[in-house]
């Protein structure tokens, strides 16, 4: 399949790249069974070379990569880290990436950066903050962004926007894209006690450039509950091969990663699990 409108990705399922499948990765490319394309985490080539950068290099002579940053804290109080943003602008003008995405979140103090992707209010103001941050970093970047729908675990009191209708406007203020993270729809409607059926089918795959998947975990909180976590540490549950699906029916074929980062598995297993994304986008109804 060719690259969709908003994405210049394969419409196919791709994969997280972890060091651990370097190998594996580039042994099935240079055979011709590579997938059909990769993501990484940019922060984690931020140095200057190294084995990282020649497996990357590598292997992206194969098959488009994609950067999905955790670092650019978009809607820190601040703005963006203008650190962070020089260093992806670099790496971004070294490896030329089919797409770039980042968070609707914010991870940066007055002093401090914390390993967390912490959740905005969805007010007026945030909104105005978070799409001059895009803009001035798709400026830099010169290219388009996609940003991903959060994994919540508490909301906001006084929200001015729901989520879907504040990355509506983000999208149409800013000219970015939507990265829909379906396991996050789920992640956050098991928490907030929401329908997650009702919030994917509210979202318009008109600005959907990508879509991830993955598993989540479910345990005690403590206090007699239960809550979901955000793990990306097991296989993609059944209900959000359901909801992807559901989504496919709607909005047709899009880019689809797996992600698995936490109990990482086996190349095989990951493989396994991306066949089943792209077994989906064949699927007449979605084809």
């Amino acid at each position: 399949m060719t690259a969709s409108l908003l994405s210049p990705l394969p419409v196919r399922a791709g994969i997280g790249l972890k060091p651990r499948h370097y190998a594996d990765v580039l042994a099935a490319a240079e055979q011709g069974r590579a997938p059909a394309w990769a993501e990484v985490h940019p922060q984690n080539y931020f140095g200057a070379g190294g084995p990282p950068h020649r497996w990357l290099t590598a292997i992206a002579e194969h098959l488009p990569i994609s950067f999905h940053s955790v670092g650019l804290s978009l809607g820190s109080a601040s703005g963006a880290d203008e650190a962070e943003i020089d260093a992806l602008a670099a790496l971004c003008r070294r490896y030329a990436p089919a797409m770039v995405s980042d968070h609707l979140s914010w991870s940066n103090g007055p002093d401090d950066k914390f390993p967390d992707l912490l959740p905005i209010p969805y007010s007026h103001a945030a909104l105005d903050h978070f799409t001059a941050e895009v803009g001035r970093v798709q400026d830099r970047l010169r290219q388009r962004i996609l940003i991903e729908n959060p994994s919540r675990y508490l909301a906001y009191t006084g929200d001015d926007w729901s989520e879907v209708d504040f990355l509506h406007e983000l999208c149409r203020r800013s000219g970015c894209g939507l990265l829909l993270d379906i396991n996050n729809v789920e992640v956050s409607a098991f928490n907030l006690g929401l329908d997650p059926v009702a919030w994917l089918d509210a979202f318009d795959p008109r600005i959907v450039g990508e879509i991830h998947v993955a598993g989540h975990a479910v345990k005690e909180d403590g206090v007699g509950g239960t809550i979901a976590i955000d793990d990306h540490g097991s296989p993609v549950r059944a209900s959000c091969w359901d909801l992807l699906t559901r989504f496919l029916g709607r909005a047709g074929p899009k880019p689809v990663l797996i992600e698995w980062d936490t109990d990482v598995p086996d190349y095989a297993t990951l493989i396994a699990e991306a066949a089943k994304a792209d077994a989906l986008l064949r699927e007449p109804a979605h084809a």
